[in-house]
């Protein structure tokens, strides 16, 4: 009921920047929590950054934090995750995921949380 494209992937090289977009579409009803997760080779799934409606509310792995900013368009319905300072080690398949809850903190950080997914783009950084 509630579809999501990820666009913005490609190949950068190491201190460069990429801005991933989440457009979705369907019955949002405005949305509440939108996260993105990406998936390195050959790793497990693993939490990159959440925000909560309106913007109020941000979250960040640890690995990404101070590089990475999401923020969301209500009006675009897109959400956006912009990574800066880019390393080798950020090369995964990232998806936007959404849910209609508020989930609290540490739900947000579990894919397991979210109802709807994106198929994943892909992010190189070559060194």
């Amino acid at each position: 009921q509630v579809q999501l494209v990820e666009s913005g992937g490609g190949v950068v090289q190491a201190g460069g920047s990429l801005r991933l977009a989440c457009t979705t579409s369907g019955r949002t009803n405005n949305g509440y929590t939108v996260g993105w997760f990406r998936q390195p080779p050959g790793k497990d799934r693993e939490f990159v950054a959440a925000i909560r409606c309106c913007g109020s509310s941000t979250h960040y792995a640890d690995s990404v934090k101070g590089r990475f900013t999401i923020s969301r368009d209500n009006a675009k319905s897109t959400a956006y995750l912009q990574m800066n300072s880019l390393e080798p080690e950020d090369t995964a398949v990232y998806y936007c995921a959404f849910d209609r809850s508020r989930l609290i903190l540490s739900a947000l950080r579990s894919g397991q949380n979210y109802d709807y997914w994106g198929q994943g783009t892909q992010v190189t950084v070559s060194s």
